[in-house]
């Protein structure tokens, strides 16, 4: 079966949860840039700063003690496939959120990851429901090569901002590029929109 008529096949099945351009895969690719970090979580830490009242760090320990949610959602690479109702356990993102205080002219969010990986996002598309930071994919932990101990995941964009392997949060007044954004990808990326170059 050609690509077309594939992704005519998934359309049919999938309607409109497939955006423009995608085919559904039942696999998970493993796409990242560079080597995957070696992390323990005995080392592990979030750190939240820029534009809050005060930085906060936070260990593994203090993490996963916060409310934890399972959620089930659809993903979207920007090279082309889609992944349907995939369940994740972890720690919504407002309930990190809620450990800072924002200052008024935070308006956006770049995410840094162990290994050096950035990117970025409005903060309006960080702090909304269904939003976390993923430990469990499927019921099992992730694997280092999915982003082991903690990945974020923001479903409604394509799956680059949805960073592995997430040490940090610096929060910012003004949108800055990440990593593939300063290399051409869009600076929001949503799917259905086929954001995905500049």
């Amino acid at each position: 079966m050609n690509i077309f008529n594939r992704r005519n096949a998934d359309r049919e099945k999938w309607g409109e949860r497939l955006p423009p351009g995608q085919t559904a895969t039942d696999g998970w690719p493993i796409l990242h840039y560079g080597s995957i970090p070696l992390i323990e979580t005995k080392d592990w830490k979030l750190e939240l700063a820029g534009t809050v009242e005060e930085p906060v760090s936070i260990s593994w320990e203090e993490f996963i003690a916060l409310p934890q949610v399972t959620v089930t959602n659809d993903i979207h690479c920007v090279t082309a496939w889609s992944k349907f109702d995939n369940t994740w356990t972890g720690v919504p993102v407002r309930e990190v959120l809620k450990l800072v205080q924002l200052k008024p002219e935070t308006k956006h969010v770049m995410i840094h990851s162990y290994g050096g990986y950035t990117t970025n996002l409005p903060l309006e598309d960080l702090d909304r429901d269904g939003n976390l930071f993923a430990t469990h994919h499927g019921g099992e932990p992730l694997t280092k090569e999915h982003g082991w101990p903690v990945r974020l995941v923001v479903p409604h964009l394509y799956f680059w901002k949805s960073a592995k392997w997430v040490r940090g949060l610096n929060f910012l007044p003004q949108q800055q590029p990440g990593f593939w954004e300063m290399y051409g990808y869009h600076i929001r990326g949503d799917p259905f929109k086929e954001e995905r170059y500049s």
